[in-house]
């Protein structure tokens, strides 16, 4: 075998085992071996004859049944359909799981269902988005306090707040 068979080779690992390893890595919740948020691959997933041991044969392993299961077409090549489709299929069972949860969080009354009372103390609190809002104090917001307060309120938008609060201390008293 040549040098450059080798190295051509250790580089199709290389990528196959980088598939798998950001596919996981992007995944939440799912069906496919992922636990958690996040995505972490569960063990046993990986451990694929079962001996309590993970070896790089296992992880290369994991890699090709992922890219196998990618490729729909079974060309042996991904195009960018069967990664828009793979994406999708993550992406659909991440959003099952988040919305079971929710239901889970807020479904005080154990229907199955989420009503607006269940979610009453929950949602915005008025006072507290017209006193950051409302500028000049009219009891309105304009389109304009509102595009400069998201802009003074900078990158804490999404989750950033203080000591990692997303909305702030609230009184639910």
């Amino acid at each position: 075998m040549s040098h450059g068979m080798i190295k051509t080779g250790a580089l199709v690992a290389a990528i196959a085992v980088g598939f798998a390893v950001t596919g996981v890595a992007a995944q939440g919740n799912g069906p496919d071996g992922t636990q958690g948020r996040g995505g972490m691959m569960a063990f046993e997933t990986l451990d694929l004859d079962g001996d309590g041991i993970v070896t790089e044969a296992e992880l290369a392993g994991a890699a090709e049944a992922r890219f196998a299961e990618a490729d729909l077409d079974g060309d042996g090549a991904l195009s960018a359909d069967e990664l828009t489709a793979q994406a999708e299929a993550r992406m659909a069972a991440s959003l099952a799981d988040r919305i079971t949860g929710m239901i889970e969080r807020f479904d005080e009354n154990g229907d199955g269902l989420i009503q607006p009372a269940e979610m009453a103390d929950r949602g915005p609190d008025a006072g507290r988005f017209m006193a950051r809002f409302d500028a000049d104090g009219d009891g309105s917001v304009s389109a304009e306090e509102f595009d400069t307060a998201r802009s003074d309120h900078g990158g804490r938008r999404h989750g950033g707040g203080k000591n990692g609060d997303r909305h702030g201390p609230r009184d639910r008293g």
